[in-house]
């Protein structure tokens, strides 16, 4: 099954660290980061599920739920979690996804026969809470994942969502944002960007972070 951006995310109910979970209602009001790895007590997984509990005020602050999944069994995940907290000092404070029948890796495509024949590659989506998919990433089995990556695009997203503004090339949280194109009414956009904003072309128009 192919998901594209702004396609629902399918919904689906399989056991977990956390107890049985069904997405959509789990999800509730909240974002939501979907991501695979392909499979317990490996270094590069470790380091992830790791860092993403470091993470958790972060997503707290984005109203983010973060769910990790792999094709492993629920008694695996179980052992494993004592590595993870041991070797990466932290606390687990999500869930993993105990997809042992591949029913979530099989509704996302998470396996890639050509890369990992039998396991879920390091896929990523970030799920909105209309339950729109807004990001899609897949990395190699040998890249770990840049989280702070995925929270800029997150910042992104919802500035978009809450100000009507994209954000340029290499963009950090504070710099200047652009207004989408689309916003042409001169009282909107003075009402929206009280700081004004510099036109370099018609269509380029930067503007201070609204919400700074």
């Amino acid at each position: 099954m192919t998901l594209r951006l702004g396609d629902i995310a399918p919904d689906f109910t399989q056991e977990s660290t956390e107890g049985p979970i069904t997405l959509h209602s789990w999800a509730g009001n909240s974002w939501v980061l979907l991501f695979s790895h392909p499979a317990d007590f490996t270094p590069v997984c470790t380091t992830e599920l790791g860092f993403t509990a470091k993470l958790k005020g972060e997503f707290a602050k984005r109203n983010v739920k973060a769910l990790a999944v792999s094709v492993d069994s629920l008694e695996s995940h179980s052992r494993w979690v004592g590595d993870i907290e041991e070797t990466q000092d932290v606390k687990l404070n999500f869930p993993i996804l105990a997809d042992a029948d591949r029913k979530v890796a099989t509704l996302y495509d998470m396996i890639h026969p050509n890369s990992l024949a039998n396991l879920t590659v390091r896929t990523v989506f970030v799920i909105d809470p209309e339950r729109k998919i807004r990001l899609t990433l897949t990395y190699p089995a040998s890249t770990g994942r840049n989280f702070h990556e995925i929270l800029r695009v997150i910042d992104s997203l919802q500035l978009t969502d809450n100000h009507k503004v994209a954000t340029p090339a290499n963009w950090q949280d504070g710099d200047d944002v652009v207004i989408v194109p689309s916003l042409t009414d001169a009282e909107e956009i003075q009402r929206r960007f009280p700081r004004g904003y510099r036109a370099l072309r018609p269509y380029l128009r930067l503007t201070p972070q609204p919400n700074r």
